[in-house]
């Protein structure tokens, strides 16, 4: 390792930082899992270390869907809620994260017989116990999106009669190619969702073109987007982005080990800090992946040969672009800025 990857690597440790783009159930690192499938034992999910880590080797994106919900699967009740969420607050707070969007997928909750109420009560005791170990973390649902209206209206009944106290966002994952017969019920329901005060931010443009960026701007009013990867391709949509700053949350080892780029060289991050749009670098579900937001910062720095200033407007890109107080954001920044260039 030369110096200069050590002196970065250090930096990237000691950069505070804001993660915005992290599901609840692709946090579960594999002791979480563990902890889970032991709880729950007889599923697909393996409860032995060494089989969870072939576990978690994805072919394709179906596959990935299929592993995901088979963890999910182990989410039978409030008490796993809670886990996931400290879980993931244990596995990033030593990464000097200060501040956490996570994404909650309540519909598939409601499926395994959770009530609305219990969810939300597991959501905010996590958060709570979160805050004191010195993590605030903040709510996104997203609508399922192959599961069309019934997931929309599931999703946004919970959001706006039962909603935990840190839900800041409203947003819509899945199989992006399942969306279109579905587009009227995802439009309404973010237009109610947005008109109940919480912030559109829908996945787009990671498995399919800029037609479906075009339309969570157009449709579903995106304050950010999830991934988004696929306007390069393009110029207009480019030129709005750049035009907007409406921010975007790139994940590029999710890009990879789903399939959706071929590998890291030919991932289009470079391309989008050159147009000068928004970007934010986030996780995923970095446990299935086998990164971290850490490593992510250290990716995109080898990769791309991007230096500790680089780096650290990324970290402020992330804060800037949350939902958080302002108050809190200062704070960070200020966080941000007293940490020392490498030499």
């Amino acid at each position: 390792m030369t110096q200069s990857t050590t002196s970065i690597d250090t930096f990237i440790t000691a950069l505070p930082k804001a993660e915005l783009h992290l599901h609840l159930v692709g946090s579960a690192s594999v002791p979480t899992v563990l902890e889970l499938s032991r709880r729950h034992p007889g599923g697909p999910v393996p409860v032995t270390e060494e089989e969870m880590r072939a576990f978690y080797v994805f072919r394709d994106f179906p596959h990935f869907a299929e592993i995901y919900e088979g963890v999910n699967a182990l989410v039978r009740d409030p008490e796993d809620i809670a886990t996931l969420v400290l879980g993931a607050v244990r596995d990033l707070a030593p990464q000097n994260v200060r501040y956490i969007e996570l994404t909650v997928t309540a519909y598939s909750h409601h499926r395994m017989g959770m009530p609305m109420r219990a969810v939300t009560e597991a959501l905010d005791v996590a958060a709570r116990q979160a805050a004191e170990q010195g993590v605030r973390v903040a709510y996104v649902f997203d609508i399922p999106g192959e599961y069309g209206v019934e997931g929309a209206r599931a999703t946004l009944d919970h959001a706006l009669s039962e909603p935990p106290e840190a839900l800041v966002g409203f947003g819509l994952a899945g199989i992006e190619q399942h969306r279109p017969p579905h587009r009227d019920a995802f439009r309404d329901a973010f237009r109610a969702a947005r008109a109940a005060g919480l912030h559109s931010v829908p996945h787009a443009g990671e498995m399919t073109g800029p037609e479906t960026i075009w339309e969570v701007i157009e449709g579903l009013g995106a304050e950010r987007i999830g991934h988004g990867t696929s306007c390069v391709a393009d110029p207009k949509l480019l030129a709005h982005l750049r035009e907007t700053q409406i921010p975007i949350e790139v994940c590029p080892t999710s890009n990879v080990r789903t399939g959706q780029v071929a590998d890291l060289a030919a991932h289009p991050l470079p391309r989008m800090l050159a147009e000068g749009l928004y970007v934010t670098i986030n996780s995923d579900d970095p446990p299935m992946f086998a990164t971290t937001l850490n490593g992510e910062y250290g990716v995109v720095a080898r990769t791309f040969g991007l230096g500790a200033r680089e780096l650290a407007d990324l970290s402020r890109n992330a804060v800037r672009a949350s939902f958080m107080d302002e108050a809190g954001k200062r704070a960070i920044l200020a966080e941000i800025d007293a940490v020392p260039l490498p030499g």
